[in-house]
């Protein structure tokens, strides 16, 4: 058997097999995919997803409305709650093993359409992208399965047909790059379908564009410094309780630099409802900590 015979029959093992495990999401626009990950259970993209309620098609072409369970949307997942009418769930690999050179088999579904599935390599590892909102997501797997628009959501396969990952960002030139099917991303989609929808605590404050905060610094006088220009502070917000103000320089958050908003991001990330997050500010040429309470009643503002 030449290495191309056996590239047609592992996509067309894996089309018999793990594709009765690939739906399609949406139909008329956000289209997309996904994969059953239990009974009554689909994982995706939360990207492919508008509001609470979701078709599915499902391998057989039977069609069922679905809710969204939780979503992150900052982390580019939601779990979808539809009866998946016994379609199997796929058997997991351990996504964070997979190395440059390893090949797989992508599968979709885009919007119900009909099943895809395409063969290529892993071309690279721990890449990072933008999710939805801009907030960056690592760790991901980039390989070189072709993928039709509306792929998102569906999964990366291993030789023997096992979840390395789901496919999320295109990145053009024919690569794609995929959320890694590890202990994280289990533990991320059981918590979304406890209902348990990711939302990082808010500090309440717009960020001024870098060019216009050294142009801002310079025209008052002071020197240009490595941080984040507060341009506005929503009334009553947390940073606004903490004294915050526009025209203040976040330096650093949780004892970490911060030179730009990935390091506030991952510093909001890690706080909690009801914790708390220190700040290091400049506010003129006077530097200063100050102490963000986050409270269960300012969630999501």
């Amino acid at each position: 058997m030449t290495i191309l015979d056996e590239i047609q029959a592992g996509i067309r093992q894996h089309a018999g097999g793990a594709g009765s495990s690939v739906v399609g999401i949406g139909q008329r626009w956000g289209l997309g995919s996904g994969v059953v990950l239990a009974e009554g259970r689909v994982l995706t993209n939360a990207h492919n997803v508008r509001g609470d309620q979701v078709t599915v098609t499902f391998a057989d072409g039977r069609t069922a409305e679905g809710s969204v369970a939780g979503q992150d949307i900052d982390g580019d997942l939601a779990v979808i709650e539809v009866d998946t009418g016994g379609a199997p769930a796929l058997a997991w690999a351990d996504g964070s093993s997979a190395a440059i050179g390893t090949p797989v088999f992508a599968l979709s579904n885009p919007g119900g359409r009909g099943l895809r599935v395409t063969f290529g390599f892993v071309s690279g590892v721990d890449r990072a992208f933008r999710g939805p909102r801009g907030h960056r997501i690592t760790g991901s797997l980039e390989h070189t399965a072709a993928l039709l628009p509306g792929s998102s959501g569906g999964p990366v396969l291993d030789a023997e047909g096992r979840l390395l990952g789901i496919n999320t960002n295109r990145l053009g030139e024919g690569f794609y790059l995929a959320i890694p099917a590890d202990e994280a991303l289990r533990g991320q989609a059981d918590a979304l379908a406890r209902g348990e929808s990711a939302a990082p605590p808010q500090l309440g404050i717009a960020i001024a564009p870098r060019p216009v905060a050294r142009r801002l610094r310079r025209a008052v006088g002071l020197p240009d410094a490595e941080g984040l220009l507060i341009q506005q502070v929503a009334e009553d917000g947390p940073a606004a309780r903490a004294g915050l103000s526009s025209g203040d320089l976040i330096v650093a958050a949780a004892g970490q630099p911060v030179g730009g908003v990935d390091e506030l991001f991952d510093a909001l990330r890690g706080a909690q409802q009801g914790g708390t997050l220190e700040l290091r500010v400049v506010r003129g040429a006077d530097e200063r900590t100050v102490q963000v309470v986050f409270t269960p009643e300012i969630e999501g503002k």
